[in-house]
């Protein structure tokens, strides 16, 4: 469920997608399917409440994910931390498996950052993942960042951006907005953050299978925002 620049993000989406909907529920049917999905969904309340409860949290030295900035993890949730350049390095000379150059970097990139960091929401009960993309440009305006970072996604409609301040004292600017499918023909909702550091701006990205388990995912997104702050 990375997502990149232009119409390679499209198929990009779907086969991650349907890879992690079907990992999820290998050897099930169809209605072991609905019912996983729906399990889940049912779990949104309950589950929501137990995500708010931190399992940690990641950014600082000898962490999962060394990152510019340190935040608060949901219990249960699973962070690693990706190498983009080596990935696209390996990728660059036909070493990435099924990757070509232009796959990786769909998966890698998204306008002004690289991904850096991904919290697995399956361990949780949930499809879909926290990620944490990160940039070069220091000083750069976190308001400018996270609508290039939007614009890459492409097929995104009604964004709502709005300042924020974090319990550890950064300032960013954050977005709620749609994004469509057109392959699936499915509009889901997905929110996005951006802050500033020395080392350059910070992005973290919450998607989710669709908006039902995106709302369920919420509150370790609000966690992660809440206690924010430089590494």
């Amino acid at each position: 469920m990375l997502v990149g620049v232009g119409s390679v993000r499209g198929a990009v989406v779907v086969a991650v997608a349907l890879a992690a909907v079907l990992a999820g529920c290998a050897g099930s049917g169809d209605d072991d399917g609905k019912r996983t999905s729906g399990a889940s969904r049912a779990a949104g309340g309950a589950g929501g409440k137990r995500a708010t409860a931190s399992g940690g949290s990641i950014g600082a030295a000898g962490s999962d994910c060394v990152l510019p900035v340190r935040f608060e993890v949901a219990k249960d949730w699973k962070a690693k931390a990706i190498d983009a350049q080596a990935e696209l390095a390996k990728a660059s000379k036909g070493s990435g498996g099924d990757l070509s150059g232009a796959l990786a970097d769909s998966f890698l990139r998204q306008g002004p950052v690289t991904t850096a960091c991904e919290i697995d929401a399956k361990p949780a009960g949930h499809i879909g993942f926290l990620r944490v993309w990160t940039g070069k440009a220091a000083g750069a305006d976190a308001g400018s960042v996270l609508r290039e970072f939007v614009a890459a996604e492409d097929n995104v409609s009604k964004e709502r951006y709005h300042s924020f301040r974090t319990g550890g004292g950064l300032t960013g600017v954050e977005v709620e907005y749609l994004y469509t499918s057109k392959l699936l023909d499915e509009t889901k909702k997905e929110t996005a953050l951006a802050v500033g550091t020395p080392d350059g701006p910070v992005v973290l990205h919450l998607g989710g299978m669709d908006t039902e388990e995106h709302e369920a995912m919420r509150p370790a997104y609000e966690l992660a925002k809440r206690t924010l702050e430089l590494a």
